[in-house]
């Protein structure tokens, strides 16, 4: 069964750093383009970030550019999220999905099925 798990969430005070990873199980990353998205209380699922399958092609959402970097270890099957100078209103559950691809770039379309997701809660 091709399943995305999330972890590295938690409790961090504003300012705070997280990294969270997206860790696939039952398929190889290698060739998928991968999003994390995240949807607060009351509010839509919205994307954050993509990256495409080599690597060299990523895009952040405007309320998180300059603080939040995406990257992949395709040997560890594993795609992260490096979360620095965290707000308040980054507070979410966090989510990745595999996402479609305009080659050679990302898109935060998804296109695989939901985890469960990882609760990050930034708060003094």
């Amino acid at each position: 069964q091709l399943q995305l798990v999330e972890s590295g969430g938690g409790l961090v005070q504003p300012g705070g750093s997280l990294r969270l990873s997206c860790a696939a199980s039952g398929f190889t990353l290698d060739y998928y383009a991968i999003g994390w998205f995240r949807q607060a209380p009351g509010k839509e699922r919205e994307g954050v970030s993509c990256i495409s399958s080599s690597g060299r092609s990523t895009k952040y959402a405007d309320s998180v550019k300059g603080r939040f970097t995406i990257s992949r270890d395709n040997a560890k099957n594993t795609v992260y999220l490096e979360m620095n100078s965290l707000k308040p209103e980054d507070t979410a559950i966090y989510y990745c999905a595999t996402v479609r691809p305009v080659h050679p770039m990302c898109t935060m379309i998804p296109i695989g099925s939901w985890g469960q997701g990882t609760q990050v809660t930034v708060s003094s």
